[in-house]
């Protein structure tokens, strides 16, 4: 079977993007984890697949991780996949209604190319992240070996984790990344982002991410990295998150309030893979 795929990223997370509704596809788990290898495949962090909508939308969205895993959200994803369908004349809506397993998002293409997304409201209650706690709190205790971490939970539609530290350059995250990413009090896994604050309208940041390890940028981990902030009142409704890949402007006016994303999205080139 042949297969035809574009090949995008935002902020160097990279993508391959696949028409599933003009070819038919169907790929295993091993298979993507095939394609996904840097050496013996095409090499991404994630797969996306543009289908038909189920119910409302436009389009539906379904994402897969490195490991051939499904999940529910991705950011920077978002904004290659609104690219992808507007370039390919798919749509010709500038805002695009999109089905994803945790609900509609939106976006919209900007007229300077950047995409802003409609990331959907925060979720912080323990059992909507997942995250087993008693109750929500700004603050919760994690145990890492030895020792104990404070970490902020919440989900974007997907779960992360978020951590302030002083440095991220010197941040662990190579190594406690992976022991946060499958801690048990995270059903489902977990993104484990490390945040530090410059000023009040800037932060940088890291992500290991589940299912792939630390990319060059994650969207929905930068929009949880400046709610956290946003919500413990140490930012303003407006940040510039600066990444290893580049940089993401992330809007959020507080509690039951959308978060609001923008960015680029990047074509790098199309090809056929033999499957």
């Amino acid at each position: 079977m042949e297969l035809k795929f574009t090949k995008m990223h935002g902020l160097g997370n990279d993508f391959i993007i696949i028409d599933a509704i003009s070819q038919s596809v169907s790929l295993d788990s091993a298979t993507i984890r095939r394609l996904a290898d840097r050496h013996f495949g095409i090499g991404f962090d994630q797969l996306l697949v543009v289908e038909k909508p189920q119910e409302s939308g436009d389009f539906r969205y379904r994402i897969y991780n490195a490991d051939g895993g499904e999940v529910e959200q991705c950011g920077n994803g978002a904004r290659c996949f609104a690219r992808f369908v507007h370039d390919r004349n798919l749509t010709s809506k500038k805002t695009i209604r999109v089905e994803t397993a945790r609900g509609i998002i939106t976006p919209t293409i900007e007229d300077n190319d950047e995409v802003t997304v409609n990331m959907g409201v925060p979720r912080f209650e323990p059992a909507q992240i997942p995250f087993k706690a008693a109750q929500h709190a700004p603050v919760y205790p994690l145990q890492i070996g030895n020792s104990i971490i404070e970490i902020s939970a919440v989900s974007m539609g997907n779960p992360h984790a978020v951590q302030i530290v002083p440095d991220i350059e010197l941040a662990p995250v190579t190594s406690e990344g992976p022991i946060i990413e499958s801690h048990p009090l995270f059903p489902e896994k977990v993104n484990a982002g490390y945040m530090q604050i410059v000023d009040r309208a800037r932060i940088r940041l890291r992500v290991f991410e589940r299912g792939t390890g630390e990319t060059l940028a994650c969207g929905t981990g930068a929009c949880a990295a400046a709610v956290i902030g946003i919500s413990r009142g140490l930012l303003n409704s407006e940040v510039r998150v600066a990444m290893r890949g580049g940089n993401l402007r992330i809007r959020w006016e507080g509690e039951n309030q959308p978060v609001w994303m923008t960015g680029p999205a990047v074509s790098v080139f199309e090809g056929t893979i033999d499957l």
